[in-house]
């Protein structure tokens, strides 16, 4: 037997046992492969990942390597592997230019609002090239072409809203294809900004037959909208209408009339009072202070095929979400993302969203420092309260594995350990479970028990 079939039955990830899976912490210690990785030794590691990846790459079907293993016995599959694949060259591949970018011309993807901040700023303040990357942001009309052209292989990675790679993991709403979330975008920031004729009208209760604009299904806008609606006593699917609707065209709907007002983001509820056709009605953060909206990812084949050129965006967007939280740099940041070739807005309404002191369009200046924020951990507790509430509207039919899908989807681990590489402190306050507090609206999310908060509303299609 050759030298890779001797250590093949020893390596951490197991992959010749036909009882475990070539997903996940394979020593059943860790909650994720990340932070396994973290806790072993790094040659070792390499030398098992190569193995692992490689009969992953000859079994892609879980359930095939486990039956081949279960008929014939580890033994004659590690020969049948050992004889077709020369492990040991493709260790020394591996090791031999550990930091060597597998791909330096990249197409990232964006739409133009405020919640792409750091992933936008990073290519006009040059923190991609310092990376020894060559981005092309492609500025995107619409949250379905971002979805399809993610699953067309015509972006490398993208601007998301948070919710969206969760649901076409899933095949909500697509073809499923395994998506993953690398940090979040931008946490509150957004706004429920009603048209000015219901300047007097601003008790929720009275909005039956009112028109709502969403930007997409699979976003935080429609959750938070409907939480918001129901807790007010209105079903959102029956006494109001929501309609589906890229940002940049809520602005024309509202003047039209078409619209009574909008769950959407920045800049477009300061451009509404910009424009003095609307106003602010109430600040996403008040509904949930720290809730996600956008998140930056790409495909779990992406990262498989290029580890280190996936490093190094993340190290790229990192980097700009450190400089985006200190409100000292966003009148810089302002300038940099306004061009037409970015955001294509007036400096000033980008500068208003992004520092909290605006004019709220009820002739009041307001001085809301949080109004938008960039901390980039993906916790697992946000994933499963978008989870809850695509079970709550009848999204997701059937039984939910809250947990798993949040592991799978969100790279909290990653993000923890690029931020300690970056010698940022946030991964460090993480925990065990990757959960992080939630209060919505007064009631607290208890993200170990998903399935119970979802049974706990009254007004749901679950």
């Amino acid at each position: 037997m050759n030298e890779p079939t001797k250590r093949g039955d020893q390596s951490l990830y197991r992959p010749y046992d036909a009882d475990t899976s070539l997903s996940g912490c394979q020593c059943g210690q860790h909650h994720s492969q990340a932070a396994h990785d973290r806790a072993s030794d790094a040659e070792s590691l390499s030398n098992d990942f190569v193995e692992a990846a490689a009969v992953r790459a000859l079994f892609p079907e879980d359930a095939t390597r486990r039956n081949l293993l279960k008929a014939v016995g580890a033994s004659a599959v590690m020969a049948a592997v050992g004889s077709l694949l020369p492990m040991g060259d493709l260790r020394a591949a591996v090791l031999e230019k550990p930091g060597t970018l597998e791909k330096k011309s990249l197409k990232v993807g964006f739409i133009p609002i405020n919640c792409a901040t750091p992933l936008i700023m990073a290519s006009p303040m040059g923190m991609y090239e310092a990376q020894g990357l060559d981005v092309t942001l492609v500025k995107t009309a619409g949250w379905a072409l971002v979805r399809d052209q993610m699953l067309n292989r015509e972006l490398d990675a993208s601007h998301f809203l948070a919710p969206m790679p969760l649901a076409i993991s899933m095949g909500l709403g697509s073809s499923a294809q395994p998506m993953r979330v690398a940090t979040i975008q931008n946490i509150n920031g957004q706004a429920i900004t009603l048209a000015l004729k219901h300047k007097d009208n601003r008790d929720p209760r009275n909005w039956k037959g009112f028109k709502f604009a969403i930007p997409f299904e699979y976003s935080m806008h429609n959750f938070l909208l409907r939480y918001y609606l129901a807790e007010h006593g209105l079903d959102p699917d029956r006494d109001v209408q929501l309609r589906v609707t890229p940002p940049a065209e809520m602005i024309a709907n509202l003047r039209a009339g078409n619209i009574d007002g909008f769950l959407g983001p920045d800049p477009f509820n300061q451009r509404a009072v910009y424009d003095q056709i609307g106003f602010i009605h109430i600040l996403s953060k008040e509904i949930w202070n720290g809730h996600p909206c956008c998140a930056f990812g790409t495909s779990q084949a992406f990262i498989e095929q290029n580890p280190n050129t996936f490093a190094a965006l993340y190290r790229s967007v990192l980097n700009a979400a450190a400089m985006a939280r200190k409100q000292e740099n966003r009148a810089e940041i302002a300038k940099a993302i306004a061009p037409a070739n970015y955001l294509n807005q007036p400096e000033t309404v980008i500068l208003q969203a992004l520092s909290g002191r605006f004019a709220d369009g009820l002739g009041k200046v307001r001085n809301e420092p949080d109004r938008a924020d960039f901390d980039p951990m993906p916790w697992y507790s946000m994933a499963t309260w978008m989870l809850t509430q695509m079970k709550r509207w009848g999204y997701i039919k059937g039984d939910v594995n809250y947990q798993q899908i949040a592991q799978q989807v969100f790279l909290l681990t990653d993000a923890q350990k690029q931020m300690a590489a970056l010698g940022m402190t946030e991964g460090a306050n993480a925990g065990k479970n990757g959960n992080r507090p939630i209060t919505v609206m007064g009631k607290v999310y208890d993200a170990s028990a998903p399935q119970r908060y979802v049974d706990s509303f009254d007004i749901k299609r679950a």
